[in-house]
């Protein structure tokens, strides 16, 4: 699995959010848009799981992923934000870049597989900086297709 699997070139996006509350909305109707599923199940699926834990992982990143019921494959959202907003990251810092992945309730290892590949073509951040600084969605889905 790479990332292109999972983002396609339309699910690159740019948001506002004044917060993490506003933040998972605007990726739930995003999504919901995209999936053909109902915002508000892709909202609470996305609310529970981060009641578990940040899944803000560091670097101005945030991974928010979740199983949500009715989901035929992997789905991944990629969102630069017009502002960063604090996201109770691991290491404190703002979040400026988004990475969503839904998958199928029954997704098994496809589910971390999905994550594993999104985790590992963004841990860098050299490509964490060009996506930052790409002029739109065509250049990012570029840099998500190259070779790491």
């Amino acid at each position: 699995m790479i990332p292109s699997d999972i983002i396609r070139p339309r699910s690159i996006v740019r948001l506002s959010a004044a917060n993490k509350t506003a933040l998972f909305r605007a990726l739930a109707k995003k999504a919901a848009e995209q999936v053909a599923l109902p915002e508000a199940a892709i909202l609470d699926a996305l609310t529970r799981r981060e009641a578990l834990g940040s899944t803000g992982v560091g670097g101005g990143l945030a991974m928010p992923h979740a199983p949500v019921e009715g989901l035929a494959e992997p789905f991944g959202l990629l969102a630069r934000l017009e502002k960063p907003v604090a996201y109770e990251a691991i290491d404190g810092a703002p979040v400026d870049l988004v990475c969503l992945v839904l998958t199928p309730v029954n997704g098994g290892k496809g589910r971390l597989d999905a994550l594993a590949c999104i985790a590992k073509r963004l841990r860098p951040a050299e490509i964490r900086e060009r996506i930052r600084n790409a002029a739109g969605g065509e250049d990012i889905y570029a840099l998500l297709l190259e070779e790491s």
